[in-house]
C-alpha cells in the first residue's frame, strides 16, 4: 500500500522550492505572446536566461477551453508531436506553439490554462522533462522528437531529443504507445487503443474509470514482461506510468461532469486525433495525480525489469525509487542530469542551476553545479 504522504507525484514528493518567486501570471502571458511572435519561425535561436516558473492563474475553475481563440488545426509538415496526448492536444489547439516546440514556462501556462493542471505538479513534470530532454541554453523543449527548432545541440552526451527519447520520461508499458524495443514509442497505436476500449467495455461499462485504469495498467505490465526482453519499469518511469493511467480521468473528462469516467469518443479525440471534444470544459479544479493510490492498490507492483535479455524474466530492482522513497527518485533525477551534463560551463551551467533549483525542497538539497 502506498503511504498517503507520497501519492501525488510533485506536491507530496517534493514541496517545490520556495527560493524562486512566481512572476505575475498576466504579465507572463503578455511576455509569452511577445516571445512567440519574435522567436519563431525563421529567426535565430540564441541563449536565454530562463525566467522563474509561472505561478498559478487567478481563476482555477472549469471553463470552456475548446474556444474560438484556440481552434484545432491539422498538423503541418515539420510540426512535432509525441507520446503525450495532452501536450499534443494543447499544441494542436494553439495553447503552445503549434510546431510543438516551446519553453517550459510556456508549457506550464498551457497545461494550467487548457487542462487545469495544478501549478506545482505542472512545474515538476515540465521541468523534469526539460532537464532530461530539452535545450537548456535556448530554454526550448520539443514535445516530440529531436528538431533544429530547439537550437544548436548541447555538448554530448546531452541530446535535447524531446519527449520521444526513451528511458528518461517516456517509458515502457504505455497505454496507447508501444515499447521502444518494437521501434516506435511515440505514435498512436491502434492495437493498444483497441485494448483500451476492450478493457473499458469489460470493466467500466463502456467508460474508462479508476477500475479500468487499474486493470489496464496491470495488463500492460504483463504484456511488456511477456514480449519485451528489454522491459524496464523503475525510477522515473515507475512514477510516470501510474500517473499516465490517471491522467485521462483527471484531465480528459469534461469539468461539468460529476463522475470521473471518460467515454470512448472523447478518448479517441484526445489520444488519436489530438483534439478537444466539442464544447469541452477543463477540470473544475486544479488536478495532479488524483486516483493514483487507488489504481496502484488494485495490483501492487514493485519496480524492476526483465533481465539477461529474456522475456518473462522480471526481477525487482531494490535500488529503484518507490512511492515510499521519493528522495531516491530525486537522487536518480540528479544522477541522470549529471550524466547528461558532466562538465557544463557558462550559460549552460547557469541554466542548469536555475532549472535544478525547482526541485529543491522536501529532500536533502544537492547542488551539483553550485548555486546562484
Amino acid at each position: 500500500m502506498i503511504s498517503r504522504p507520497f501519492v501525488h507525484l510533485t506536491i507530496l514528493l517534493f514541496t517545490l522550492s520556495t527560493s524562486f518567486a512566481f512572476p505575475n501570471y498576466a504579465d507572463r502571458m503578455k511576455r509569452q505572446e511577445v516571445e512567440d511572435t519574435s522567436s519563431r519561425p525563421g529567426r535565430p535561436i540564441g541563449a536565454v536566461n530562463p525566467p522563474p516558473p509561472p505561478g498559478p492563474p487567478s481563476f482555477i475553475g472549469a471553463k470552456l477551453v475548446n474556444d474560438p481563440a484556440h481552434p484545432w488545426m491539422p498538423l503541418r509538415e515539420g510540426d512535432e508531436r509525441g507520446p503525450c496526448p495532452g501536450m499534443n492536444t494543447l499544441a494542436s489547439h494553439g495553447y503552445i506553439s503549434r510546431d510543438g516546440v516551446a519553453s517550459p514556462s510556456e508549457m506550464v501556462i498551457a497545461v494550467q490554462e487548457g487542462l487545469n493542471m495544478e501549478n506545482k505538479f505542472a512545474i515538476f513534470v515540465t521541468y523534469l522533462n526539460h532537464l532530461m530532454n530539452g535545450n537548456l541554453v535556448t530554454d526550448l523543449l520539443s514535445i516530440g522528437g529531436k528538431t533544429s527548432k530547439t537550437g544548436p545541440d548541447p555538448p554530448a552526451p546531452a541530446h535535447a531529443g524531446g519527449l520521444n527519447v526513451h528511458g528518461t520520461f517516456e517509458g515502457d508499458a504505455g497505454m496507447t504507445r508501444g515499447d521502444a524495443f518494437f521501434g516506435d514509442n511515440h505514435s498512436f497505436n491502434q492495437t493498444l487503443f483497441d485494448k483500451f476500449i476492450d478493457f473499458s467495455n469489460r470493466f467500466g461499462d463502456g467508460f474508462y474509470n479508476l477500475t479500468v485504469a487499474g486493470e489496464l495498467r496491470w495488463q500492460r505490465l504483463q504484456d511488456s514482461i511477456a514480449t519485451n526482453p528489454e522491459f524496464s519499469f523503475k525510477n522515473v518511469r515507475y512514477f510516470t506510468a501510474y500517473g499516465e493511467s490517471v491522467f485521462p480521468l483527471n484531465f480528459f473528462v469534461d469539468g461539468r461532469q460529476t463522475e470521473k469516467k471518460l467515454d470512448m469518443d472523447a478518448a479517441k479525440l484526445f489520444f488519436s486525433d489530438m483534439k478537444f471534444p466539442p464544447d469541452f470544459f477543463r477540470s473544475a479544479m486544479p488536478m495532479s495525480n488524483e486516483g493514483l493510490d487507488d489504481i496502484f492498490s488494485m495490483h501492487p507492483f514493485l519496480p524492476g525489469g526483465n533481465v539477461d535479455g529474456l522475456v518473462n524474466n522480471f526481477a525487482v530492482d531494490p535500488a529503484s525509487a518507490t512511492f515510499d522513497t521519493p528522495c531516491v527518485l530525486y537522487d536518480d533525477i540528479l544522477n541522470t542530469v549529471k550524466g547528461l551534463y558532466p562538465n557544463p560551463t557558462g550559460v549552460l551551467r547557469r541554466n542548469l542551476i536555475k532549472n535544478l533549483d525547482v526541485f529543491n525542497g522536501r529532500c536533502p538539497e544537492q547542488f551539483p553545479y553550485g548555486q546562484n
